[in-house]
């Protein structure tokens, strides 16, 4: 009897030193954001309205930023390897269904009812609509960093999540602007097109071409494996500063807001909590249904329910401002995501006894 493989799947789950203690990264960042922007109020004006040009809303250390978090993220995507996932794609089907379909709706839905009617009386009506927005954005954004930390903490199939997340970087080239103003246009929010154009231009489309060439010309003059094991490594001490830095920034910038209101912080995080699980749960039960390997499925069901925050924030600030209310509930999203994600690995791993007793047969197609 062959137990190689259950010495393997029993064997713990080994983080980095950052990742093993996201939670309480975020946690610092968040206290010394907020201790910054309330002892040094001015510096941190003076940051919040440096802007690519006279009118741009883009601001440039925020931009820069994701920028270093993005980059090193798009160098690892082969999209050469696209073309293989049609041999298996029901997983990526539903996942895609969630991502785009469902999730920034369901989230419209959500804010609709608790922030305009459940919260109502703690809301302010002009302000539950900039919540609203905020929350459109953050969930109009699908995960594409962190997910490969949620793929790996639940055994995922780590070529078929990278799929999963190159597809959904293309997709939000094109869907990720139109959903937003159309869901904003129902809450009856108006979102200047040609800054919501310039945001996806400035977070998107400019470190996706920049990884991508990067990639292309690097392989082709120093090969796969100087790639792989010597130039991809060095980027991630800078992704991590990038990302704290980023996190201390936008903390600091929304001190005001989380010092003076935290009803509507907490009001806030109610329907992204609902929101995640239900994303989840809906995505891991479709996989299921559709007798999708748990490798696949347990990783679909951690993008359908994670946010890009790091881009959401980026374009709530640019869209409406550092301090405004689109900006605090994306940074809602920052507080909530790292624990509840947590939390979800846990059920998915918890759960995968259960998840494989539908499935019949030695191999199953994703």
């Amino acid at each position: 009897m062959n137990t190689k493989p259950d010495l393997l799947s029993a064997a713990p789950k080994r983080l980095n030193f950052f990742e093993r203690y996201l939670s309480l990264w975020v946690l610092v960042c968040m206290i010394v954001g907020v201790a910054l922007g309330k002892l040094l109020p001015d510096v941190i004006a003076t940051l919040s309205k440096l802007e690519f040009g006279q009118g741009s809303q883009v601001n440039i250390p925020i931009a820069v930023l994701i920028w270093l978090m993005i980059f090193p993220m798009m160098l690892k995507i082969d999209f050469g390897s696209l073309g293989g996932i049609a041999k298996k794609p029901k997983g990526l089907f539903i996942t895609l269904f969630v991502n785009w379909l469902v999730k920034p709706f369901s989230m419209a839905f959500l804010a609709w009812v608790f922030l305009q009617h459940v919260f109502a009386g703690w809301v302010e009506p002009e302000m539950a609509k900039n919540y609203t927005a905020g929350l459109i954005i953050l969930a109009a954004a699908p995960c594409t960093a962190m997910v490969f930390v949620w793929s790996y903490l639940t055994d995922g199939d780590p070529a078929y999540t990278l799929v999963q997340v190159a597809i959904n970087d293309l997709i939000m080239l094109v869907a990720f602007a139109p959903i937003v103003m159309f869901l904003c246009g129902v809450a009856d929010v108006i979102v200047p097109s040609k800054v919501l154009i310039t945001s996806v231009v400035v977070f998107i489309v400019i470190p996706l071409a920049a990884g991508y060439l990067t990639r292309k010309v690097l392989l082709k003059s120093h090969g796969s494996e100087w790639f792989e094991k010597s130039f991809l490594p060095r980027f991630q001490p800078v992704t991590v500063v990038a990302l704290l830095a980023t996190l201390v920034l936008i903390f600091a910038f929304q001190a005001e807001n989380l010092t003076t209101k935290w009803v509507a912080v907490i009001l806030l995080a109610v329907p992204i909590l609902v929101q995640v699980y239900f994303n989840s749960s809906l995505t891991y039960l479709l996989m299921r249904w559709f007798k999708v390997p748990h490798n696949v499925a347990s990783p679909g069901a951690l993008i359908g329910a994670s946010n890009f925050f790091e881009l959401a924030v980026a374009v709530a600030i640019t869209l409406f401002g550092p301090s405004s209310g689109a900006a605090l509930a994306c940074v809602v999203g920052v507080l909530v995501e790292v624990p509840v994600m947590l939390s979800v690995c846990r059920v998915c791993n918890a759960s995968r006894d259960w998840y494989q007793r539908s499935l019949r047969g030695p191999e199953f197609d994703a």
